[in-house]
């Protein structure tokens, strides 16, 4: 290979890396809205975030009251989460993970996927109240 320049095929190798980095999505303060109008009880909030989570593969563990961990594993990437609710908001929030490239706030994009798709079906499982 005449002419092979090895720091050129690096830059391509962390410039197609980069390329798979996103900032961090949190979900901060969605409001409970539920299909027949009326509040729902924490104890409902809780169980709507456990069952979505579940749905979607994720190990969702009710920690202290108003605190639900959810953990993903697919194909060796990990991914944690806190989910905080009361009765009439909840907000998801990064809290860990492994092989998803974490640094300074930036994280692979499918992270970001994995938590809009918990976000979605929590929001469809309250609306099923």
């Amino acid at each position: 290979m005449t002419g092979f320049k090895p720091w050129l095929l690096v830059g391509v190798v962390l410039a197609v890396a980069a390329c798979t980095l996103a900032p961090v999505r949190n979900v901060p303060n969605t409001p409970v809205v539920t299909g027949s109008g009326k509040p729902a009880t924490a104890e409902q909030v809780r169980a709507a975030i456990v069952r979505a989570g579940n749905a979607l593969g994720w190990v969702m563990t009710p920690n202290d009251p108003g605190l639900v961990t959810g953990r993903i594993v697919l194909r060796g990437h990990t991914a944690v989460v806190d989910v905080r609710y009361t009765p009439k908001d909840f907000s998801i929030t990064y809290k860990d993970s492994t092989n998803l490239d974490y640094k300074d706030g930036q994280i692979h994009k499918n992270y970001n996927g994995w938590v809009e798709n918990l976000d979605r079906d929590i929001r469809a499982n309250l609306a099923s109240l």
